[in-house]
């Protein structure tokens, strides 16, 4: 034989692979990418060994928990992107993207390269799809002609680092401070 057997898992080390995926998501999204792997294999209710056994570095643990909800982050912009009010996609990347990094700690850090992950190529193209989204809406009078990339990556990181009591409690700063950023982004007409 020249091929490999495929190696399938038994019943409960897949289980144990998802407990650990799921506890990893909450956790992470909880505490953010510093939190510890025992504190994972804890919540999955699992030993340490079990988990680097699935997952031998927190790398390799953090790219597979979120590599679905940062291809979600990058359809937000798509679909601001693809907006014909570019003013109107702006605002949706901000609110949307605001309230999500409210509720979840390890996406701000996910996206913006904190944690070391195999997504740059998709993370480019999303900046350089949200910078034409910002030229559009300057070039639609709607932005202030100074606002750049960078001042939107700015809004959507203090977004991130907001700090409250609770999940809850986060998205509700996080919807004030958006709404305030919006207004400042926007182009005073006289």
């Amino acid at each position: 034989m020249t091929g490999q057997v495929p190696r399938i898992r038994r019943s409960d080390a897949r289980d144990n692979r998802e407990r650990l995926l799921e506890a990893a998501r909450a956790v992470f999204a909880a505490e953010g990418p510093a939190a510890p792997m025992r504190e994972i294999a804890r919540h999955a209710d699992v030993g340490p060994a079990t988990l680097y056994r699935h997952f031998p570095t927190k790398d390799q643990l953090f790219t597979e928990a979120f590599e679905e909800r940062l291809h979600g982050c990058y359809a937000i912009v798509e679909d601001a992107v693809a907006d014909p009010d570019p003013w109107r996609g702006l605002q949706t990347v901000l609110e949307r993207l605001g309230e999500l990094y409210a509720r979840d700690r390890a996406i701000t850090a996910a996206l913006l390269s904190a944690f070391p992950m195999d997504f740059t190529a998709e993370r480019e193209r999303a900046l350089k799809s949200l910078a034409e989204l910002v030229r559009r809406a300057k070039d639609a009078g709607r932005v202030r002609p100074e606002t750049t990339l960078d001042d939107v990556v700015l809004v959507l990181m203090a977004t991130g680092g907001l700090q409250a009591a609770s999940p809850q409690a986060r998205v509700a700063a996080a919807r004030r401070f958006t709404t305030i950023a919006i207004n400042g982004l926007r182009a005073h007409r006289d």
